[in-house]
């Protein structure tokens, strides 16, 4: 996200929990939110429990402004009061988390290209 295409606009990084990581899970979530920071991401918000706290503390080091929410709903209606014209956002996470659901809400159009 940190390319002459987003210079001057805000990004946000809608970031999921990362599934089936192991004894790694909380590092891995830390050093993905720090690289949000590194990235030039503008603010992170963190979906999930645990460790959607890490990545944000992760993106906090980074000296990133973030977010913790529980769901997809409660991220969905942040962004909605966030959103300027103009921004970027990305949203990643596990499949399971099933992130793209904030996407179609945002959108309005249904997200194809899921595979079972």
């Amino acid at each position: 996200m940190n390319d002459d295409a987003t210079k001057g606009v805000r990004r946000i990084a809608v970031l999921g929990e990362m599934l089936e990581l192991g004894d790694e899970a909380a590092k891995a979530h830390w050093d993905v939110g720090r690289m949000a920071g590194e990235y030039g991401v503008d603010f992170v918000i963190a979906v999930g429990e645990d460790m959607a706290k890490q990545l944000a503390l992760g993106a906090a080091d980074a000296g990133v402004d973030s977010a913790i929410v529980k769901d997809n709903s409660t991220a969905t209606a942040l962004l909605e009061k966030l959103l300027r014209p103009d921004d970027v956002v990305l949203i990643k996470g596990s499949r399971g988390g099933m992130r793209w659901q904030i996407a179609q809400a945002l959108t309005g159009q249904e997200i194809t290209g899921i595979l079972s």
